[in-house]
């Protein structure tokens, strides 16, 4: 049997330089002795779980410990400390926000080794679940709605081909993403993609920008320069929001799809190009031919291949696995004791109908994942109201409260009887001290 890996950071060198036997019997020890070293043993293989062993004659100062932490938050950590008082952070509550639990002197083995098992097992749950929210074939679209599974299997099919794909779909819907998509699944895929918002760009300026200039074309023009165009040669140039291309430049656009050559302004030179077209937009071109803003000849030599990408509220089971992948994507930005989200602003999620798409559920959970200041995002974190529960949940809700009222209860009564010490009440209890530390925050109770 394939021992699991453990990370062990000894912070010293002096008594506690030995695990006890049955822990480098049960795991697969890599030890270090710096968080540097541990660093970079992190960045060059992969580990679910670390121990961190505090020495007597440790110098490490907790700042630094915490900034290691914060920086490696993918792995579970389980510290060791010296005997109780030594080697403490002063507030104590950075314990429940970083680590999973904690031991200290002397080490039961056995104690330990349930620890780094139940860590471990609690890792693999998370890990697995990130990995669920990056199956993306990649092609970075997350989700498993029959929508985005349709979606792909319209790239993988027009990927293959050359003519000219017209992408269409709501803002934030992840048009770009889709076109990368088509890029990266095509044999053109080493060449490069250039992407180019048609919008962006000063109309002054986009002709020169997207055809390039020869030296002496207009004042400025001190050398030749390539074009977006001749610059995606034998790749695949992505046309951004197609709709706002100038009426007088879509006239050499259409010779370009036409014929496969543009002219750089100030040269009667053809040039030969190797260019895949993908183009998109979120206004209907149809609507934007019959306004007079675009000429109906270009739009059907872009709309050989067309694609829709579905807004978000077509595709509401994505919501939770779209949800885990902003909230690992963005984790440097989190704080350290955010652990996830409640199931009121999951429902609140749920219920709301993202006019802005995928692009307005990443900036509202990155905000959330910034301004929240307990454990778990609500929905007043996301600046979203909360539901009101359905009437068949009346009776459910009534039952969680009345539960966490007792748990409330009761965890307060063997405080105050045990005087306020931890390691007794928790064993009253029947649970770890690292379990009472959760509890304690979660119903704002003092120890």
């Amino acid at each position: 049997m394939t021992l699991r890996k453990l990370l062990c950071i000894h912070l010293g060198k002096d008594k506690w330089s030995d695990l006890p036997v049955s822990v480098t019997q049960a795991w697969n020890v890599h030890s270090v002795h710096t968080l540097q070293e541990a660093a970079r043993l992190i960045k060059n293989q992969q580990f679910l779980l670390g121990l961190m062993v505090q020495d007597e004659n440790v110098a490490t100062e907790w700042n630094h410990i915490l900034e290691f932490l914060d920086t490696h938050q993918q792995l579970q950590w389980v510290m060791l400390f010296t005997e109780q008082g030594g080697h403490w952070p002063q507030n104590k509550t950075q314990i429940v926000q970083h680590l999973f639990d904690y031991h200290t002197q002397p080490v039961d083995a056995m104690r330990l080794n349930h620890t780094l098992g139940h860590a471990y097992g609690y890792a693999q749950i998370q890990a697995e679940s990130r990995q669920q929210g990056q199956q993306h074939n990649g092609m970075g679209l997350v989700g498993q709605s029959a929508a985005i599974a349709q979606l792909r299997l319209q790239i993988r099919k027009v990927a293959q081909a050359q003519a000219p794909v017209l992408i269409s779909g709501e803002s934030g819907t992840g048009k770009e993403l889709t076109a990368q998509a088509i890029h990266h699944q095509s044999h053109r895929a080493k060449a490069p993609l250039i992407a180019v918002n048609c919008g962006a760009i000063p109309a002054n300026l986009i002709q020169s920008e997207l055809f390039g200039y020869e030296r002496g074309a207009f004042t400025g023009a001190a050398r030749d320069k390539r074009g977006l165009i001749e610059s995606a040669n034998n790749g695949t140039l992505f046309l951004d929001e197609i709709a706002d291309l100038p009426l007088e430049l879509q006239v050499n656009m259409l010779r370009f799809l036409q014929e496969g050559t543009i002219n750089r302004v100030g040269s009667s030179q053809a040039i030969k190009l190797d260019v895949r077209v993908v183009a998109a937009s979120h206004v209907h071109l149809e609507d934007a031919v019959r306004a007079g803003r675009f000429r109906e000849d270009l739009m059907y030599r872009l709309n050989v291949l067309p694609l829709h990408v579905p807004a978000l509220r077509e595709r509401k089971e994505d919501l939770e696995l779209l949800v885990k992948h902003f909230f690992e994507h963005f984790a440097h930005d989190k704080n350290p004791r955010l652990q996830g989200w409640t199931q009121q602003a999951m429902r609140a999620i749920q219920a709301y109908d993202w006019p802005g798409n995928v692009r307005e559920l990443g900036n509202k959970v990155r905000r959330a994942m910034v301004m929240a200041e307990g454990r778990w995002v609500t929905p007043h974190d996301l600046g979203l109201r909360t539901p009101e529960p359905a009437t068949t949940e009346a009776p459910c809700a009534a039952l969680d409260d009345a539960r966490t009222r007792a748990e409330h209860d009761t965890i307060r009564d063997v405080l105050h009887r045990r005087a306020k010490n931890i390691t007794h009440a928790a064993r009253d209890l029947g649970i770890s001290r690292m379990t009472l530390y959760r509890l304690l925050d979660k119903h704002s109770l003092r120890a």
